[in-house]
């Protein structure tokens, strides 16, 4: 009688976001995982055919984790991109590895940033389409100067040099879309 398989794809994943938040990209490997998961490395292998492929399915969860995150995120700002802004800088305090992993790592496992950023729920093309209702000439060109800032932003966040509130960032955009525009 075959055994039971009491480890499941889930279960790896689980354990892999878990051991990923608390201890890096680096960390995520098959001895560590199968601690964390409680297991030897032997489930693991037999979900998956190797660790690349692990890897993939925790990046598509890293990605559904930050599409929540935005689509929950109070959008309560008329201003393009202010929204996106507050949105992405506050996932990269909040989940500094799993941002890591998502906007700083060489492999996107064949997603694009416009498709990381619009996640599930078009989060961007509906800020794009927000600057072009609001009469912007160049919507993508408008992204690009408040990405630019935005992106630093986050970046600055996983130092700890980033510390601005909520409503310092929300006026620094805002000043920011005004002038770029």
């Amino acid at each position: 009688m075959p055994r039971t398989i009491t480890i499941t794809k889930e279960n790896l994943i689980d354990a892999s976001v878990s051991l990923l938040k608390r201890e890096g990209q680096a960390a995520l490997t098959a001895r560590k995982l199968a601690k964390e998961a409680g297991c030897s490395t032997q489930p693991i292998f037999r979900a998956y055919q190797n660790m690349e492929e692990l890897y993939a399915d925790v990046f598509g969860v890293a990605a559904k984790i930050f599409s929540d995150h935005c689509a929950s995120y109070p959008n309560d700002s008329n201003v393009p991109f202010v929204n996106l802004g507050l949105a992405y800088i506050s996932f990269a305090q909040n989940n500094k590895e799993l941002f890591r992993l998502l906007f700083l790592s060489d492999n996107r496992y064949g997603r694009s940033l416009v498709e990381l950023l619009n996640g599930e729920t078009d989060f961007l093309k509906a800020q794009i389409s927000l600057a072009k209702e609001q009469g912007c000439k160049d919507p993508q060109g408008l992204f690009m100067k408040m990405w630019m800032l935005i992106h630093g932003s986050a970046c600055m966040s996983l130092t700890d040099d980033y510390d601005l509130d909520i409503y310092a960032t929300r006026s620094l955009l805002e000043d920011a879309e005004r002038v770029f525009a």
